[in-house]
């Protein structure tokens, strides 16, 4: 009998959520409305109280991150912005959009998150901002990383696309680890640990006025009292809907037991998958890490086109998270080259993402795992 295929990810969404999303539908109301509302109002509530503001994507959450700093434009040239050359292109194309100039910091060999080492070195006068990003949902040391950014007067844009429900040092990240000027980017797309189907959240600092944050999210309008309007400045179309926001809301009840469960299927795949595969695991961290992904690094010389028809031959899903992204044609044409940033390239040639998501059982652990090592020795014979 033919075992189901098993993705790399899969969002688990309850039918009461189901039933309160039909009730939208029914109610008229599906664009941005009360439950917008009521979901930034839970997002706050889980940020130690900190204003929250919904966006239709952790993208653009990010670019007006930029914007609300004053980063780019036409004031602005020659701005730059520091982040990694591991992550979804979307963190680095953000820097472009507002029109500064990403600068990358190779990875930490170990977290495979920006290297703290070699952070400081990349600050010059023109740097206005730093984007690290929680790769996988293990959080970037938040100590050092405003260390840094405090003695140099840097703001931090924290892309924790990936870390909703992590923490750090037991403090959840979303909360303020700097000196309040931070701001922190969340995703909610379909295949993150708290899903809207395609969403996102900005947490805002002290001194950016939540009210501008507004208008930057929707063509820049004012509205008064008397049904007037105006437009003061140039926003785009990045609202949430109700419908995205009620799914949110059904999601934040179960985040902890989500969180809880991925560090318990990750703990299996510590525990089943065989040294001697040649497999380079990643840090095994079960209190801060809220393990959005699984990654592990193919041996030297593993064809990983071959190695993922294997396992998806085998009915296992893997994913690619991330090739480095200064090497994609957007980036060579801004002068990045390979050999730049080696370690980053190293991880992303051949990293894979394993199977993590809350309904998956302890036998789908190790189904991947036997699947694993099978790919692997097909892999072994097709090279000799």
């Amino acid at each position: 009998m033919s075992v189901p295929f098993l993705p790399f990810t899969r969002p688990s969404i309850d039918e009461d959520t189901i039933a309160k999303v039909a009730n939208v539908l029914r109610s008229g109301w599906i664009t941005s409305g009360p439950k917008v509302a009521a979901f930034e109002a839970a997002l706050s509530d889980y940020c130690g109280g900190r204003p929250v503001r919904a966006f239709n994507s952790g993208t653009a959450t990010l670019e007006v991150a930029l914007r609300l700093a004053g980063v780019g434009g036409d004031k602005n040239a020659g701005d730059t912005v520091i982040t990694t050359p591991l992550t979804w292109v979307a963190t680095a194309n953000v820097i472009l959009e507002v029109g500064a100039t990403p600068v990358f910091v190779d990875i930490d060999p170990v977290t495979r998150n920006i290297d703290l080492d070699r952070l400081e070195a990349a600050i010059t006068p023109q740097t206005r901002a730093i984007i690290p990003v929680d790769l996988a949902g293990l959080p970037v040391d938040r100590e050092r990383l405003y260390a840094i950014a405090g003695k140099h007067g840097v703001r931090v844009i924290e892309d924790a696309a990936q870390s909703f429900g992590a923490s750090w040092q037991d403090r959840r990240i979303g909360t303020s680890f700097g000196d309040g000027r931070d701001f922190v980017s969340f995703s909610f797309h379909a295949n993150k640990n708290l899903t809207t189907g395609e969403g996102g959240a900005l947490v805002l600092p002290d001194d950016i006025d939540p009210g501008l944050c507004e208008r930057l999210r929707l063509q820049g309008v004012r509205r008064f009292p008397d049904g007037g309007m105006d437009v003061d400045v140039l926003g785009g179309k990045f609202n949430l809907t109700d419908i995205a926001a009620t799914i949110g809301l059904g999601q934040l009840k179960h985040l902890e037991g989500f969180t809880a469960r991925r560090r318990l299927l990750a703990r299996e795949y510590f525990r089943r998958i065989d040294p001697s595969l040649g497999l380079e695991l990643p840090v095994a961290d079960f209190t801060q890490s809220n393990w959005h992904m699984f990654q592990v690094l193919l041996p030297a010389g593993t064809d990983r086109g071959h190695f993922i028809a294997a396992m998806k031959q085998r009915g296992i899903g893997v994913g690619v998270h991330y090739p480095a992204l200064h090497l994609f044609s957007l980036y060579r044409a801004l002068g990045f080259r390979e050999g730049d940033f080696p370690e980053a390239e190293r991880v992303g040639a051949t990293t894979v993402t394993l199977p993590l998501f809350p309904a998956m059982s302890d036998s789908d652990i190790e189904r991947v795992c036997a699947a694993l090592a099978e790919s692997l020795a097909s892999n072994l014979r097709s090279a000799s």
